[in-house]
């Protein structure tokens, strides 16, 4: 049995298709989602909490992705207030820094990432955070653990690096402040070495799997749309990595999850 720690199923790219999306990774196995409210911004920072209501075995995040922190203001903070105290909203985020793309400035980007550790403070919610660095340059990974060093890690509340793609001393760091490490589809990519060398470091007991979907299928799903049923070819690659069954990563990742958000083990039936 496994968990999908991270999905985005409120795009429109499951708009005709969604229930069956959702079906089939039950078929597979999957206990449980986590459905990221990022949406497209503004407008849509509800999406995964309506998703939750409907799903007895889906739960929710809220927050605005660096890529839109530019669109900001603090109407859209006042919803994130009121919908982070939903019952099935787990999580804040995914929230932090992007200098890959740079859709949003990035001191804006920097701005907003300050602002949302507040409230998720507040909130008394864990953060999922997205970091991407511009290319050749760890210059994301920096800034954005030196902002958790330094604003988060004294509330005790945690948090997990979503879609790790990093080396090994910037998850030991995460680590240090009481992250988890969530590895997603590239981890199956033939030129991920970087990636598959820290998976088999990081302790067993501190890791997530994660489909990041529709983005980032998996080997042998690769180019397809990717769902939340392949997140079991994520285990796959790392038992392969470190040397023990696939019924070990599912079982530890999923125990993982429900200690790391406080759920019961029987949260896929709730």
């Amino acid at each position: 049995m496994f968990v999908d720690s991270h999905a985005h199923l409120e795009g429109s790219r499951y708009d005709s298709d969604r229930d069956d999306v959702i079906a089939r990774a039950r078929a597979a196995g999957i206990l449980n989602i986590l459905a990221v409210g990022t949406g497209v911004g503004p407008g849509t920072l509800d999406c995964a909490v309506k998703l939750a209501d409907e799903y007895s075995f889906i739960y929710a995040t809220v927050g605005i992705h660096p890529h839109e922190a530019n669109l900001a203001t603090n109407a859209d903070f006042q919803e994130l207030e009121v919908l982070a105290k939903r019952p099935k909203v787990i999580a804040w985020g995914e929230i932090g820094l992007d200098y890959f793309y740079d859709h949003s400035p990035r001191e804006i980007q920097q701005q907003i990432f300050l602002k949302q550790l507040e409230l998720a403070q507040a909130a008394k919610l864990p953060i999922v955070i997205h970091c991407r660095p511009s290319e050749n340059s760890n210059n994301a990974w920096d800034d954005c653990l030196a902002t958790l060093e330094q604003h988060w890690r004294s509330s005790g509340l945690g948090g997990i690096l979503h879609c790790f793609t990093g080396d090994l001393s910037y998850a030991k760091r995460a680590l240090d402040i009481d992250f988890m490490i969530s590895f997603a589809g590239n981890v199956t990519f033939p030129k991920a070495q970087q990636i598959r060398d820290t998976a088999k470091e990081v302790p067993l007991d501190r890791m997530l799997i994660e489909t990041d979907c529709p983005f980032l299928a998996p080997v042998p799903h690769r180019g397809k749309r990717n769902e939340p049923a392949f997140v079991i070819e994520v285990a796959r690659q790392l038992a392969e990595l470190r040397g023990q069954p696939i019924e070990k990563i599912a079982e530890q990742t999923t125990r993982n999850f429900y200690r790391f958000f406080s759920l019961p083990e029987n949260a896929a039936s709730i």
